[in-house]
């Protein structure tokens, strides 16, 4: 068994552990003291996306929740539970649904092949090419028609995040909340603002506005 990353993760740990400490002798100690980051992150799992990372944030400063092609899934519990906790304990006032260009999930979703498991999951993205299929197959460049579709994904979360009972009831009580899309390039480290930003259920159909 080979495990040279194995051991080299744990020595990077270290020095990183070190690093921040000659900055800060004090660093760790007030991380351990809380948080109160005022950005939820809903992102892909794809390793290429570190959150914190390409935006320049600081341990504490967000909450993250990753899944396959960054979806908002209302039967999801754990997504739920993640959204339940930043909202209502950690008072977040941001929200971003972050996809990326050349996202396998989406990918996927485009096609037949069977995977695995995860078609279950792709089926729902696969229900979101359906509702659009008109216009994107109207794209007749390939890659065009694919990053049209992972900018759709993201809308369609941003969007399904709104009708969800813990942000209706956030802005319902007058809490300030906004929510976000984003799709971050791979090849430019940029990202892309969708400019679905939603304040209030304002934007939503009379049907996805709860009364509570």
């Amino acid at each position: 068994m080979n495990l040279d990353f194995y051991k080299k993760i744990i020595e990077n740990n270290k020095a990183w552990s070190n690093s921040k400490l000659a900055e800060d002798p004090e660093y760790f100690k007030m991380l351990a003291e809380g948080q109160s980051p005022p950005l939820l992150w809903i992102g892909c799992s794809d390793s290429r996306v570190p959150a914190n990372e390409i935006i320049g944030a600081q341990p504490g400063e967000v909450f993250v929740h990753r899944n396959i092609a960054n979806m908002v899934i209302h039967s999801d519990m754990n997504m739920l539970s993640v959204l339940d906790y930043a909202v209502n304990i950690l008072k977040v006032k941001h929200v971003i649904v972050c996809g990326h260009y050349g996202c396998g999930g989406v990918k996927a979703a485009m096609g037949n092949q069977s995977i695995g498991i995860i078609d279950n999951w792709i089926r729902h993205i696969k229900d979101i090419y359906r509702h659009h299929r008109q216009y994107l197959d109207s794209i007749i460049n390939e890659n065009d028609r694919f990053n049209a579709f992972v900018e759709i994904n993201v809308k369609e979360q941003v969007y399904d995040l709104a009708k969800t009972s813990i942000v209706q009831a956030a802005w319902k009580n007058g809490q300030e909340l906004y929510l976000h899309g984003w799709v971050y390039g791979l090849d430019t480290g940029i990202v892309k603002d969708l400019e679905v930003n939603l304040k209030d259920n304002a934007d939503l159909d009379k049907v996805d506005r709860l009364t509570i």
